[in-house]
């Protein structure tokens, strides 16, 4: 759950702190560009597509990446792949400390970033761990609860997701609005970082 609530805290620097721009969320990030072609205030075409460009980029590596590695298991291929992630957004957070303004150059790289942990949790098809978007954790909640004639399978797993994202964008905005972007960056990348050194030990324990 520390990479569900990464993503929490990443959609918070990006929406907060890089000009309403999600680098997480690609369907935040669509509808972003929506309201931007119409003229509301706020919002950034240019910031939006960057985001989306940069994250379909980091899709198409992690692809690649799998054809590469198809030798290897899938805890060896995630725990790479969130590696590369976590060392995307140390860089992300040593721009951020030394130039401040490099919008567009954090929007690719956390978005880049982004991109290669979603297409790689999507080809590990772990059930309701989505580790970004919680639109179909929440319908599963619903339609599978006993309110509903269902027998709520995974209970556990799919509120531990909306909480860790709650407290990941929580933290975020915090430290967004008191720190500037930086000390969230890099906690975001120290967060990937221990998911990846935690992991392969949770699997040979399992």
């Amino acid at each position: 759950m520390t990479v569900t609530a990464v993503s929490g805290l990443i959609d918070a620097i990006s929406y907060l702190g890089l000009g309403h721009v999600f680098t997480a969320n690609m369907t935040g990030n669509v509808v972003v560009i929506g309201f931007a072609v119409a003229g509301a205030p706020g919002f950034s075409v240019v910031g939006s597509l960057v985001s989306l460009a940069a994250f379909l980029t980091g899709a198409m590596v992690a692809g690649r990446l799998e054809k590469v590695m198809h030798a290897h298991t899938s805890v060896s291929f995630l725990r790479r792949v969130l590696g590369i992630e976590a060392l995307l957004l140390a860089v992300s957070a040593a721009v951020a400390f030394t130039t401040g303004h490099a919008v567009h150059a954090l929007i690719a790289l956390t978005a880049l970033a982004m991109g290669l942990r979603n297409a790689t949790v999507r080809r590990l098809a772990v059930p309701d761990v989505t580790t970004t978007v919680l639109t179909l954790t929440l319908t599963a909640l619903a339609s599978d609860s006993t309110w509903a004639g269902g027998t709520n399978p995974r209970m556990g797993r799919r509120l531990a997701s909306v909480l860790a994202m709650l407290a990941g964008a929580l933290g975020g905005a915090l430290l967004v609005r008191h720190t500037g972007l930086g000390w969230p960056l890099l906690l975001s990348a120290l967060g990937t970082a221990v998911a990846t050194l935690v992991l392969p030990r949770l699997s040979s324990s399992g």
